[in-house]
């Protein structure tokens, strides 16, 4: 549990009063005032999802622009003012000498980061990297664990793109085959989900990848029980987490995952371009990084580092992230985003013509979700959304589902998702304009 004093000290307490000049220190105060409540509220997390005033206090923290409505920070996600600012401040300290104060200054400080990331995932430190995003981390176990000509990779037919791409390059390359298979949208069964993954394993199965949460519909699966199934097999799971990490609440335990990347400028909104790479303490050594790294390091976790010249800020701002996030607290944010999801969603579900490729059942899904109007096409209908109202949403044409993915955050209020019910139900009564 954080504190405003805690808070303050973290974020350093003159960053809070030399800030930036778009920062009025009315709001910053309001900010941590919503905070001191959090860290000293006795109610549970369901009532304090539904406390506006807190949340407006938490609201008040971001630079986000109020003339528009965002329902796409699932795409990538704003951080709070007091990140921007620690980055600034440990971007303007690298200019004034590089090589001394980003290299030898900097650069170990981000043990810190590393050891906070650890304990908040639930892991050793020794065994997290960080990286740029979760399409890195996800990458250096795509591309670094050794196969051979006519080996099997299984993933779904959900997962994102840019990782099934990565396989569809390693089999143009290598000769290997990728192997996909459908699941349930959405998906209310656990044990169909581990079947389906095991029915789908031949004997020529030598990886597979899987979502914690699916990009498209924010369906989370159940990532335990396939690892330890496929485990059984003597095969490696890699898990995308790109959306999972901070949106909802969980540990390294409940996973039991060797491999796990994920985005921190998503949900936990850290600084743009910042990622999560857990790899289990014995699968190091065996895992070829993207870029080479020394001989000496081959069974250490910061090989996965190796990246050359990067901006030490972002990865240090990191920690400011970690600590608002803290702030809030695991169980109370997630408890919040599920209800904004729901506050949406059952307005909309009221009329007959409006549906979910979402659960609402909380074991199978947090904030993000997809709905979408019978009748009504999505691109059509996210264009919309936009020209005519401002609203971002992200229009999703897959095979397996179409509609809006809609993927509100904490700054947003519930004037806004009411401003987004307003324009779907206009649609639904009068369709889309000519």
């Amino acid at each position: 549990m954080v504190n405003r004093r805690q808070f303050l000290g973290a974020v350093g307490l003159p960053a809070v009063t030399a800030m930036v000049p778009a920062l009025n220190p009315m709001k910053m105060g309001r900010a941590l005032e919503a905070l001191d409540e959090l860290a000293t509220s006795t109610a549970t997390p369901q009532q304090i999802a539904a406390d506006e005033s807190i949340w407006l206090g938490v609201q008040t923290a971001y630079s986000v622009d109020r003339s528009l409505v965002n329902l796409n920070f699932g795409g990538v996600g704003a951080s709070p003012i007091t990140v921007q600012d620690a980055m600034k401040r440990y971007l303007d300290y690298s200019n004034t000498a590089p090589v001394y104060t980003m290299w030898r200054v900097l650069e170990p400080q981000a043990e810190g980061v590393r050891q906070r990331l650890a304990r908040h995932f639930g892991a050793d430190s020794e065994e997290i990297a960080i990286t740029r995003n979760a399409s890195e981390g996800l990458q250096i176990c795509q591309l670094g664990i050794d196969l051979e000509r006519g080996d099997e990779i299984l993933t779904t037919t959900q997962d994102y793109g840019r990782m099934i791409n990565t396989f569809k390059q390693r089999e143009r390359r290598e000769g290997l085959v990728l192997k996909q298979f459908a699941i349930p949208v959405p998906a209310e069964d656990d044990d169909e989900i581990v079947s389906l993954f095991e029915d789908n394993i031949t004997s020529r199965t030598r990886m597979i990848l899987m979502c914690h949460q699916i990009n498209l519909t924010g369906q989370i699966l159940p990532v335990k029980g396939v690892v330890q199934m496929a485990r059984r097999h003597g095969i490696p799971v890699i898990v995308d987490g790109a959306h999972a990490y901070a949106q909802f609440a969980f540990k390294h335990e409940d996973l039991d995952c060797d491999y796990y990347g994920t985005s921190l400028h998503k949900w936990l909104n850290a600084p743009h371009g910042t990622g999560l790479l857990y790899v289990r303490r014995d699968k190091i050594e065996d895992l070829w990084p993207l870029m080479a790294a020394p001989e000496r390091q081959q069974d250490n976790i910061r090989k996965f580092e190796q990246i050359g010249t990067h901006p030490e800020a972002n990865f240090l701002a990191i920690g400011d992230a970690l600590t608002f996030h803290e702030g809030i607290g695991d169980d109370r944010k997630e408890a919040r985003l599920r209800y904004l999801r729901n506050y949406w969603a059952e307005r909309l579900l009221q009329n007959d013509r409006v549906h979910l490729n979402t659960s609402l059942d909380p074991r199978f899904s947090c904030c993000l979700s997809n709905v979408y109007i019978d009748g009504v096409d999505v691109n059509g209908l996210g264009s919309y959304m936009w020209d005519r109202h401002r609203i971002i949403v992200t229009p999703i044409n897959h095979p397996d589902c179409t509609g809006l993915r809609v993927t509100p955050n904490v700054c947003t209020t519930l004037e806004e998702l009411d401003r987004f019910c307003d324009a779907m139900e206009h649609v639904t009564q009068h369709g889309l304009p000519a």
